[in-house]
């Protein structure tokens, strides 16, 4: 099943274009799991063709990114995405990212309208 689960989640994650960025919650449900987001991040993490398959694009449901981005950490992950013209907002005030602390993609602008 794991298999099969991570083969889904590579062919969502192709599909997610150049300067957009998806959540895990949302490459999860498009892989037919709406309630494994943390699976898609294991899937990810062993991604075996990095820079074919975008894992950069994916991102928490705030828009922040992974602090245990395998390819490099946030920092990398971030200028992956900045690249591609991805905007980033700084975070709320008082509130704490779901992910790596710091600046979040502006999710209104970027996410992925699968």
């Amino acid at each position: 099943m794991t298999g099969t689960f991570n083969r889904q989640v590579y062919d969502v994650v192709r599909r997610i274009p150049r300067g957009t960025v998806a959540t895990y919650g949302q490459v999860a449900a498009l892989a037919g799991r709406p309630r494994a987001a943390r699976f898609v991040g294991f899937a990810l993490h062993a991604n075996p063709e990095p820079g074919v398959i975008p894992c950069h694009r994916v991102v928490f449901r705030d828009g922040s990114l992974a602090p245990g981005f395998a390819f490099g950490g946030p920092d990398e992950q971030r200028r992956l995405l900045e690249a591609e013209g991805v905007a980033f907002v700084p975070p709320d005030d008082g509130s704490e990212n779901a992910g790596a602390g710091g600046w979040r993609v502006d999710l209104d602008r970027c996410q992925w309208r699968a």
